[in-house]
Formats: structure tokens, C-alpha cells, sequence
């Protein structure tokens, strides 16, 4: 097992282990409307397959909301 940080807290992980299968693996929620920051690197969504969790890593799953004025 491997230690990471996504969003905040630790987690183990078994390696090897893709962005997209970590993604599963935490249940995101609207992953279409999720950016995602490896290492405080935004990710394109086409290397979600073939980018790779390395131990240490720092994961962040963000999602940008519209407001309005108040």
C-alpha cells in the first residue's frame, strides 16, 4: 500500500493505480464536471487514463461553481 493525500487526507492505495481508477475508487461524484490537480498540476482530461499515482502524490478534486450577485 501506498500513502497519498486526496483533498486534504491521507489515504492508502494499492499502486498501480491510473487518475480514472482513483477517480472510481473515490466515488467522485459528476466526474464530467470535475478538474483535477496532481501535485498542484491541473490534469487534462485526456491523460486521466494514462496518467499514473505515484506514492506521495497530492490530488486534488475540484469543482468550479457558478454564483450570482446578490
Amino acid at each position: 500500500m501506498t500513502k497519498i493525500i486526496v483533498n486534504g487526507e491521507a489515504q492508502q492505495v494499492q499502486l498501480p493505480l491510473s487518475l480514472s481508477d482513483l477517480i472510481k475508487q473515490n466515488d467522485v461524484q459528476q466526474p464530467e464536471m470535475v478538474s483535477v490537480q496532481v501535485n498542484d498540476d491541473f490534469v487534462d482530461r485526456s491523460e486521466w487514463d494514462a496518467l499514473q499515482i505515484k506514492e506521495g502524490d497530492t490530488i486534488d478534486f475540484l469543482y468550479f461553481m457558478g454564483g450570482g450577485a446578490l
